[in-house]
């Protein structure tokens, strides 16, 4: 699938390095739910299907070419999906849909409702938010306690929110990545890196939940608010977020200074009335 995230002309590693995940902490979600990585070659199709967790399995592309089938439909026709050897951005994909299986298969389904109702060429409103959540997606989860970093966050106000009131990030704001083409840039992170924001309230506490019930929890609580609520298609949601002002997630953002970058951290851009 295409990239939509901001990428510089950004090209991948050309191999295999568990090195650049094991010591990059915006890996460390990966690190802890895969432990099993192999520091000399990329995980197989077995491996991989090893640890996704419904009845869909991960094939070799060749199948997809084979079939000749767009993308989208093949999965729904066959819960085969297709992966290219010794790839980024499929390797990362894969673990996607490992961690968020309900809500993968529901993206998958929304596509092919989408496609039936306007076509293959013509792209929906719902499609390209779809496809956009799928590769840039950062979901933000905010407990009682600093949902309103939603409001400072989507009012671009950086620095209330990354500098003046940072201890609430991995306290009461857990920021869980759900994009997998912002982790294959994230292989390479440099300034421009984008996410878009979608902001979902979880319980207190949510930040000490062990891992797998943190991910059950959201994977539930997508696939509920996004067929249900139409979350994607809310224009507070998929707001952009400089990804490398995450608090933790990029050695020099420990500098305030770091901030004041405007180019990269934004101010709002006020409407201009006609």
């Amino acid at each position: 699938m295409k990239q939509q995230c901001d990428k510089n002309r950004f090209s991948p590693p050309p191999h295999w390095q568990v090195d650049i995940i094991n010591t990059n902490p915006i890996f460390a979600v990966i690190t802890q739910a895969f432990a099993e990585l192999s520091a000399e070659s990329w995980p197989s199709l077995a491996t991989l299907n090893q640890w996704l967790t419904n009845d869909y399995r991960f094939v070799t592309n060749d199948k997809l070419e084979e079939d000749g089938r767009y993308y989208e439909a093949f999965i729904y026709a066959t819960k085969m999906i297709p992966c290219r050897e010794q790839s980024w951005h499929d390797f990362f994909g894969a673990l996607i849909w490992c961690l968020f299986p309900q809500t993968k298969a529901l993206l998958n389904q929304l596509h092919i409702a989408e496609i039936k109702q306007h076509g293959l060429k013509q792209r929906s409103k719902l499609r390209n938010k779809l496809t956009l959540f799928d590769e840039c997606g950062l979901i933000l989860c905010l407990e009682p306690s600093a949902q309103h970093h939603g409001a400072l966050l989507r009012s671009h106000q950086w620095q209330q929110s990354f500098v003046q009131q940072r201890q609430d990030w991995w306290r009461g704001i857990t920021p869980v990545i759900f994009g997998h083409a912002l982790y294959e840039m994230a292989t390479k992170p440099f300034i421009g890196l984008t996410a878009k924001a979608l902001f979902i309230d979880v319980p207190e506490g949510f930040s000490q939940w062990p891992l797998a019930n943190k991910f059950l929890f959201l994977d539930s609580a997508l696939c509920n608010s996004i067929a249900t609520q139409g979350l994607l298609l809310d224009s507070q949601q998929l707001t952009p977020l400089p990804l490398l002002g995450v608090p933790t997630w990029y050695p020099p953002n420990e500098v305030a200074e770091f901030y004041t970058n405007t180019n990269y951290f934004r101010p709002k851009t006020k409407a201009v009335m006609p």
